[in-house]
């Protein structure tokens, strides 16, 4: 009996989710156990699924990629995260390695390309776009490992990531509490603690530096609660 490959799909626009459904599922080898389309949803979905490899894309609402792969590949053993972005730039793809990620695709990758990526994945390798690939090697030339090692000593922390993440989303205060399970003034000591580490002072400077690192793909509005019944 074929042992099929569990994989939870994560991407936050519906047409590439159902693309990806219908391309993994007309190979036997792969099953689809769950969709989500944002980093909380698909937090909650791999604790219920216990996916083989979960398809996890970088910038969604909520939560991103990043955060979600983190905290997946702590809470559940032997699940392996596969990243599918458009995004190519260094940054996201040092924190996803940091956080644990197996791969990273480009979306341009062909089909095969992807079916074998998560084949390699699952049996505990690795499976990076050939670009990606390359800009590792560039950027090994370029940095030498005490730069590398004093910039993760400088890194938020992944509750610092998430708190900026709703920031830049348009949150306030008590919605980021809220969102998180924390205190207001817990909220604030986060806020505080990322301008600080990141030397930005404003919402929109903080904004625009979640927007280039990925960590959301445009600003988001507030969530303003419903109005009263007149």
């Amino acid at each position: 009996m074929l042992n099929k490959t569990k994989v939870l799909l994560v991407d936050d626009h519906t047409v590439v989710r159902e693309g990806l459904s219908m391309l993994l599922g007309a190979d036997p080898e792969f099953e689809i156990v769950g969709a989500a389309e944002n980093g909380r949803q698909a937090v909650v979905a791999a604790q219920q699924t216990r996916p083989d490899v979960v398809l996890m894309d970088l910038a969604m609402p909520i939560m991103n990629g990043v955060t979600a792969s983190r905290k997946i590949l702590q809470q559940i053993k032997g699940t392996k995260v596969l990243v599918l972005s458009s995004y190519n730039d260094e940054p996201a793809i040092n924190e996803l390695v940091q956080a644990g990620a197996s791969g990273y695709l480009l979306k341009e990758s062909a089909a095969g390309e992807l079916l074998n990526a998560i084949r390699q994945v699952k049996k505990g390798g690795k499976a990076f776009s050939p670009a990606i690939t390359r800009r590792f090697r560039h950027q090994q030339q370029r940095e030498g490992m005490n730069n590398l090692a004093s910039k993760r000593s400088c890194a938020l922390t992944p509750r610092e990531m998430e708190v900026l993440q709703l920031i830049a989303e348009g949150f306030p205060n008590k919605g980021i509490a809220s969102e998180l399970g924390i205190s207001i003034k817990t909220v604030e000591k986060h806020r505080q603690q990322v301008m600080d580490k990141l030397n930005i002072h404003d919402i929109a400077g903080l904004t625009r530096y979640a927007i280039e690192r990925n960590i959301i793909s445009h600003p988001q509005p507030a969530l303003e609660p419903p109005a009263p019944a007149a």
